[in-house]
């Protein structure tokens, strides 16, 4: 039953199309298209209720960011406002990482370790919030400038988000996630910037990482074929440089080997009967 769609014949031989025979009872046992799970309705409320709370905390971050706020302080926030909602960081030591947020500066492409360091006029910075929230999971991340920046930051940043959009429009049932980084690709290369390969987006909801791999670069109609009740991170790293990153001594940080200014917005969604549905916001 692997990518059998809506409208095709049931995988049972009934002779029936599948959204008439078994298509919402496989929903609701979580059987799997490629090891990706349909998550069921109740399971796409409680990682939206998650996503929310993820959005609210990341507009926190936003009123109270600035030249002068350490990234510490960010992590702090971000902390203290999921605890106060009844929620868990999702990063907070998980596989060991430090913190409850990834605070991302310039060259810094993800998972930058929040510190000491003081944010300064012409800085962008990534600020990356997942919610664990009643056992659900909700993901996402926003881009940040401070103060007066170049012209080149302002671009990269606009473009980046951008690219998220792009990718977001392509997801469908029928659609290929190859279709995602395809146009992705296209629309980041068609501005001389370059796409991040290290790093994807990845399947959430009932765990911080699932199956699918959603790469930002690829073909069109390459890779697994979209459902609905697929839910999955779009999150594209776009650098001004080359693609190429680095990991520090510290086993978390990931640079550009060039030190150009890298970029990344982040969404967590659904894939809908008829398209998609954003469930960070």
């Amino acid at each position: 039953m692997n990518d059998i769609l809506r409208n095709d014949p049931c995988w049972c031989g009934s002779g029936r199309k599948y959204k008439k025979c078994h298509m919402y009872a496989d929903r609701d046992k979580g059987r799997r298209n490629r090891n990706i799970l349909i998550k069921t309705d109740a399971q796409i409320a409680g990682i939206r209720k998650s996503g929310n709370l993820t959005c609210r905390i990341l507009d926190k971050v936003s009123d109270m960011i600035g030249a002068g706020v350490t990234t510490n302080e960010i992590n702090e926030l971000v902390q203290s406002e999921t605890v106060k909602n009844g929620a868990i960081a999702a990063p907070l030591n998980y596989l060991g990482f430090p913190k409850s947020t990834c605070t991302s500066i310039n060259e810094v492409v993800c998972h930058g370790i929040p510190e000491d360091r003081a944010l300064v006029d012409g800085d962008i910075v990534n600020v990356d919030v997942t919610c664990i929230l009643d056992g659900f999971y909700g993901d996402a991340s926003r881009m940040f400038i401070i103060g007066k920046v170049s012209s080149e930051a302002k671009r990269l940043v606009e473009v980046s988000r951008e690219c998220l959009e792009i990718g977001i429009q392509q997801v469908k049932p029928g659609n290929t996630f190859g279709d995602i980084g395809y146009h992705i690709q296209q629309h980041a290369e068609s501005h001389k910037f370059s796409v991040v390969r290290k790093f994807t987006g990845h399947g959430v909801g009932v765990e911080f990482h699932e199956p699918p791999e959603v790469q930002h670069v690829g073909q069109p109609g390459q890779g697994p074929v979209m459902h609905p009740g697929m839910v999955f991170t779009i999150e594209p790293m776009i650098n001004a440089g080359t693609y190429d990153c680095k990991i520090l001594s510290d086993n978390w940080t990931a640079v550009t080997t060039d030190n150009s200014l890298s970029a990344q917005w982040e969404h967590t969604l659904v894939v809908t009967e008829t398209g998609v549905d954003i469930l960070t916001r």
